[in-house]
């Protein structure tokens, strides 16, 4: 009965080695920036010399922000791109703004063409392919007031600047970019804090853009303590991409700032294992030493994660960095998007590929938004089979089939 059981045993515990055996395979060719410092770190120093610049400056956001790269021709071949290559992008340019931040420039791998940080942030010619929204969300017609989106009874959005690190190609407020920077006037904000003051029921409001952190350390300071002020405000949240784009940007300061206010959250934007750098990492851990949790907010973009290996390493190496997974988006129908797009299907392979085969705390809700401003609406594998008046049938990650009792005392 002894051998019995140890051999039992031991084919249950081959069956789980062989269930990721092939994840095991693959991960160690999927690399971190981390793991491919060496070459990040000889694209930094073309770049550099390119701009004459210091460690000194390079490590200043606010070099890094004077310094994007804003025209094809001034990068092009530090990226590997030919004269034909940034002709298109420059038409591009006529009708999408971009701008990339040194550092995140450095990112891209000029010898790998379908490079996931180039797709992220270097203008292609699909983006004129006329499909699509410019706001499929109707977010204009959800604000009661100017800078304010309300979708929910008790949270709302301030966006308060039209400017970021790096202009995501896939971002769904491109038509927002305009044709210069702009952070909005206090007094645009002060009229969004009093709509919050005035609505009673609102408990938590969350501070995007543009990126919410392109504002002055003492504009944010002011918005924190006003907003602290309000009795029913629980929860301060900021949408930002800078831990990841301009991580240069979460300095000691601005981080003793924003610990004075708790509870505040931050919820960023990884969507590459290449973006997790030694520098991110330093960003994320000044956040969370300061007690404001991390989430991350993937966008499943096609040619850049949809991929379950990508997926389960990116959320794997977020936990180690102690950024915790929390939303998969599916892609917007923004225009000038449509390259990104993928099918429901595609990311409900990667939800199923998750579940028994990494931690819960890796597994984020995979969502897609309502059009017309309908709302965030989680898309699950179908594990529930069947539900009765007695008994409920699922089935678990690997397909087994199980069954409880469903009834009341």
């Amino acid at each position: 009965m002894y051998d019995m059981t140890a051999k039992t045993q031991s084919n249950r515990f081959t069956k789980l080695k062989a269930s990721i055996a092939d994840y095991m395979q693959r991960k160690d060719n999927i690399l971190t920036g981390i793991e491919d410092e060496e070459r990040i770190s000889i694209q930094k120093k073309r770049i550099m010399e390119r701009l004459g610049a210091t460690d000194e400056q390079w490590n200043d956001y606010k070099w890094q922000l004077a310094n994007r790269f804003i025209c094809i021709d001034d990068f092009a071949d530090l990226i590997g791109l030919s004269p034909e290559q940034a002709a298109y992008i420059n038409e591009v340019g006529k009708t999408y703004r971009y701008a990339i931040s040194p550092y995140y420039l450095s990112l891209i791998s000029p010898d790998d063409s379908e490079c996931p940080i180039r797709r992220q942030a270097v203008p292609s010619p699909e983006e004129l392919n006329p499909d699509g929204d410019l706001d499929p969300m109707d977010e204009e017609g959800w604000s009661p007031i100017d800078l304010v989106t309300r979708r929910y009874p008790d949270r709302l959005i301030i966006k308060v600047t039209n400017v970021c690190g790096m202009y995501c190609r896939f971002c769904q407020r491109r038509r927002l970019i305009g044709e210069s920077d702009k952070n909005m006037s206090w007094n645009q904000i002060k009229a969004a804090i009093d709509y919050v003051k005035e609505n009673k029921e609102i408990r938590d409001v969350l501070i995007t853009g543009g990126d919410a952190f392109m504002l002055s350390d003492s504009i944010i300071e002011r918005l924190l303590s006003s907003l602290r002020k309000i009795d029913h405000v629980e929860i301060i949240r900021f949408g930002t991409r800078t831990p990841v784009t301009l991580p240069q940007r979460i300095t000691e300061n601005l981080v003793s700032i924003l610990k004075k206010y708790h509870p505040v959250y931050v919820n960023t934007h990884f969507n590459s294992p290449r973006e997790i750098t030694k520098e991110s990492k330093e960003a994320c851990k000044r956040l969370a030493n300061a007690g404001i949790p991390v989430g991350n907010q993937m966008v499943l973009l096609n040619g850049v994660n949809n991929d379950p290996y990508i997926v389960r390493k990116l959320n794997q190496s977020l936990l180690r960095i102690r950024v915790k997974p929390y939303y998969i988006f599916h892609p917007k129908t923004v225009k000038g998007t449509s390259h990104f797009w993928v099918r429901i299907e595609e990311g409900l392979e990667i939800m199923e590929s998750l579940r028994g085969r990494t931690s819960g705390m890796a597994i984020p809700t995979y969502v897609v938004n309502g059009p017309g401003g309908l709302g965030k609406t989680p898309i699950l594998p179908n594990y529930l089979m069947y539900i009765g008046a007695e008994k409920a049938v699922f089935r678990n990650w690997e397909g087994k089939q199980f069954v409880i009792d469903n009834k009341a005392r």
